[in-house]
Formats: structure tokens, sequence, C-alpha cells
């Protein structure tokens, strides 16, 4: 019975911590919980290979991260996207069962909801407030493709290193476990480039460094430095999802 409980209550926490599920009205919510399973996602692990059919949807919650990355054919690679616990990952903008375009792989690891693929579109023809949610949520996801690809070509390396820091600070906290050459691979850029500009950042008083792991000292500080995509995608994530899943949100970043 006890055992029983606690998985209740693990339950109930992974739907009140990820801001997708806890959207869901009773209804909706059966319609996923007795399919969903807990697991707990290891740092650099890889959810979704890319070319390969996408088979599960995983809902993050607490401080885990995921991360979908690009690699090209000359060998690097270049973080398009990451979702922590305002979504989900996996078969979301493809809407049923089809290979994965970008690699889906664990940032920082922690806990997560996985849910099948089959399960998620079946719920999706059920419910109407799933339905939309989704439809709400690939349209957040696709602003932070645009953003990204933005900010990637006229945004400076510290201002592009100090969004990527806040973004991952929102979802795993102040220390950020992931070498400066994991950074730059995100970051697709050259790992001397993103040294100076970690260097910057230290020197400035808003990062501390440590062997395998950054830590934000100065959040304020950071938000002054970046460029305008961390707020607008923040803003954008209110304005289409929000508390509800319904958008309209006046919540504020960070």
């Amino acid at each position: 019975m006890e055992t029983e409980e606690d998985e209740l209550t693990q339950i109930d926490h992974a739907f009140s911590g990820n801001q997708l599920l806890a959207s869901m009205p009773k209804e909706a919510r059966a319609l996923l919980e007795p399919f969903g399973t807990l697991v707990d996602l290891k740092a650099d692990s890889e959810l979704h290979p890319r070319g390969v059919p996408v088979v599960a949807s995983y809902f993050p919650y607490e401080s885990t991260m995921i991360c979908f990355v690009v690699e090209l054919s000359t060998g690097r690679s270049i973080e398009v996207a990451s979702i922590g616990s305002e979504g989900a990952v996996g078969g979301i903008v493809s809407c049923g069962h089809a290979p994965a375009f970008a690699e889906a792989r664990v940032q920082i690891g922690g806990p997560a909801m996985k849910i099948p693929m089959k399960v998620l579109e079946d719920a999706k023809m059920r419910s109407g407030h799933i339905r939309n949610l989704f439809c709400r949520f690939s349209d957040y996801l696709l602003s932070q493709v645009m953003q990204s690809v933005a900010c990637n070509n006229f945004h400076t390396i510290e201002q592009r290193t100090a969004r990527w820091l806040l973004t991952a600070q929102d979802r795993g906290g102040d220390r950020i476990e992931l070498t400066q050459g994991e950074l730059a691979g995100l970051l697709g850029a050259q790992r001397t480039t993103v040294n100076a500009a970690v260097q910057t950042l230290q020197d400035q008083g808003l990062i501390a460094t440590r062997r395998g792991s950054i830590q934000v000292v100065d959040r304020a500080g950071l938000k002054q430095l970046t460029c305008g995509c961390y707020a607008s995608v923040c803003q954008h994530f209110s304005d289409v999802i929000g508390a509800g899943g319904l958008g309209g949100s006046n919540s504020e970043c960070g």
C-alpha cells in the first residue's frame, strides 16, 4: 500500500511539475496517466537519434533539460532548441509516428514522464484541450528555432552565451554542469571563441567557472548583457501557452 501511495505521489508531482501536464483538466489527464511511466534521464543520454522513428514523448520536470542538436556532415553541431519543465520532447511537431530530424539529448539529467506515442496521438483525437495545447506548444517550439537562427547570425558570442546560460538556469538552477567545450558545441562556435566569452563574463562577475561546471552569480547582470532573444521567446511562451495552456499570461520572464 505504501509503495502504491508513493508512486501516486510521484505521478502527481510529475503532473504538477510539468507546465503542459499541469494545464490538463481531469478528463484530459485520465487519457494519459494510466499509460505514463516515470523515468530518470541521465545527462548526455540520447532520447531520439536523428532518423529513427519517435516512439515516445518525454515530459521533463524539476531541473531536467533536453536539447535538440543538429549535427552537420563536417562533424560540427549546434543546439537549435531546448526544453525543460515547460514542455515536452518527441512527436509534438510531427504529430505521429515519424523519424526525428534533430537529435534529442539530455543536457541536465533528472525525472520525466514518458508516454507512448500511440497513447498521445489517441489522446489528441479524444481531447480538444490536448490537441490545442500541443498545437500551441509546436508554435512555441518553432519560435525558439526561428529566434535561434536570428540570434546566431546577428548577436555577439557574449550575448549568445549569456542567453544560453539564462535559459539553462531557468531549468536547472544556478550551477550548470557542463564543460566549456560542450558549451561551444551547443553554441556552434569554436572552443577558443567560447572560452574567451566565458572569461569575459567571469571577469565582469556574472558567472564563476569550476572544472566541469559554470555557476550563474549575477542573473540581473546576465540579462542586461544578453540580447532581446531570451525575453522574446519567454514572452511568446506566456502569450501562446501560459499557466493554463491557453496563453494570454502576463507573467514576466525570470
